[in-house]
């Protein structure tokens, strides 16, 4: 069968695949990793894939139904995320109706939390969404449509999807099981190889070009505001082989020579501390140290590991401290003390490792005088590079349910989530602060941070 798989035009540089998806002002740009993963799997299993990132490559609504009408595809993947949802089902729906026939059906994190509103708002412009993670869901859609149809009775049996029928209902069908084997997922690099040009993707604190991959999905911990373990891929870290990862170590090494850096993706690589030190070793006994790797961690990593990574040449960890206050930290189950955050930082600078420091405004609990103790955390602990951000809530996590239920979100309207320029915003405003002053209060500490002496010296 022949496949589209979207990431759809937007804003010019829209990152629909970051965490809080945005166009932000130090110019990232995540890969569409989750759209490049499923396009592989469903080439393995004999599909023919025209993969487009509108976004990245430029290109309007109008360049995408010239390329679309040419490859007439009898189905379609879009790639989705809260503050765009509108407008990729506007893309939808005019596919579906250049194309004669076209399945449409969304997938991400925003369409996996909101599968019934989603499919109503739509209003026949997607024929179905897939809940959770889609990989293996979108190759037996492709498989049941080539060979049977979209009747309701071939719909019915696929399960991870939701979908509207013959009548127009809406259906949702029990949740496909998580894919254990990573390992018979094809390596990413291999898909962005084939349907991609890797330089418009860009991450602030990395080098580039760079390569994005991941070494295992799910995350063990529980964050109230972490969308991807939430919506899409669960709590437990399942993980694919070192073998395998040592595999795509070389294959990135022997076909991407102008790459400077891989940043590994997993939510939390460090969760098994073994595993990296395995890893770690396994780079260096395969001499495949050449290429500098950044992941991301949490601040709880023995000094021992990190050294082992270093020696590795892993180069930086992108860490969440998110606030200077216990309170806020144990209200949003970040199961971390700050005196730990403390001593991370320092093994981390004596073992050599970088560390980009993310911080977050607006949690249940914040002050004015927690926001100080936020910003003199980020001084004191002195990362790198850094980031702040106002709380971005989305559906599907507890964070969202919380400031729901207190009537703290100020809009449902899902544009809002960013600016009329498409930069991040907030919708969150409790009774001592509004989303302006937390939006405000993080260019003042971008000000204040990247302003100071000590940091302009470093």
């Amino acid at each position: 069968m022949k496949v589209l798989v979207l990431n759809p035009p937007f804003l010019p540089m829209y990152s629909r695949e970051s965490r809080s998806p945005a166009v932000t002002k130090s110019g990232t740009l995540y890969y569409p990793m989750w759209l490049a993963y499923a396009v592989g799997y469903l080439e393995k299993n004999g599909h023919e894939v025209l993969f487009i990132d509108a976004p990245a490559a430029g290109l309007s609504l109008d360049n995408i139904v010239t390329k679309v009408k040419e490859f007439a595809p009898a189905l379609a993947v879009f790639g989705t995320s809260t503050p765009s949802i509108y407008n990729d089902v506007k893309v939808a729906d005019a596919l579906k109706r250049v194309v004669n026939g076209l399945f449409t059906i969304a997938v991400g994190v925003h369409v996996s939390a909101e599968p019934e509103q989603t499919l109503t708002d739509a209003d026949g412009a997607l024929d179905a969404v897939a809940v959770h993670e889609f990989d293996a869901t979108l190759v037996e859609l492709a498989q049941k449509l080539s060979q049977s149809g979209h009747g309701d009775d071939v719909l019915a049996g696929i399960t991870g999807i939701a979908y509207r029928d013959s009548k127009g209902s809406v259906k949702q069908n029990p949740d496909r099981p998580y894919i254990e084997n990573l390992d018979d997922l094809p390596i990413v690099a291999a898909v962005y190889k084939k349907h991609l040009d890797i330089n418009p993707y860009f991450y602030g604190h990395s080098k580039h070009p760079l390569m994005v991959m991941v070494t295992g999905r799910g995350c063990p911990f529980h964050c109230t505001y972490c969308v991807i373990p939430q919506t899409l891929q669960g709590h437990r870290y399942r993980k694919r082989s070192i073998e395998n990862i040592v595999e795509e170590f070389k294959y990135i090494n022997e076909n991407f020579p102008d790459v400077k850096e891989i940043m590994i993706e997993d939510d939390t690589l460090t969760a098994d501390r073994k595993r990296c030190q395995e890893l770690s070793q396994k780079l260096i006994d395969n001499k495949l140290t050449c290429i500098p790797w950044s992941a991301n961690s949490r601040a709880d990593v023995d000094y021992e590991t990190m050294r082992l990574m270093r020696k590795a040449n892993c180069r930086l960890f992108c860490v969440g401290f998110e606030s200077g206050d216990q309170t806020v930290l144990d209200n949003i189950k970040k199961s971390m003390t700050l005196d730990k955050i403390r001593i991370f930082r320092k093994e981390a600078k004596r073992a050599g490792i970088m560390v980009h420091g993310c911080f977050m405004v607006g949690n249940k609990g914040e002050t004015r005088e927690t926001l100080k103790k936020t910003l003199a955390l980020a001084l004191e602990l002195n990362p790198d590079t850094a980031q702040f951000y106002p709380i971005m809530v989305y559906p599907g996590t507890e964070a969202y349910e919380y400031f729901g239920a207190q009537g703290w979100i100020t809009s449902r309207n899902y544009r809002d989530w960013i600016t009329p320029e498409g930069l991040h915003s907030s919708v969150v405003s409790n009774p001592d602060l509004t989303y302006e002053e937390l939006c405000t209060f993080c260019d003042h500490c971008r000000r204040v941070f990247y302003t100071r002496p000590r940091y302009m010296l470093m």
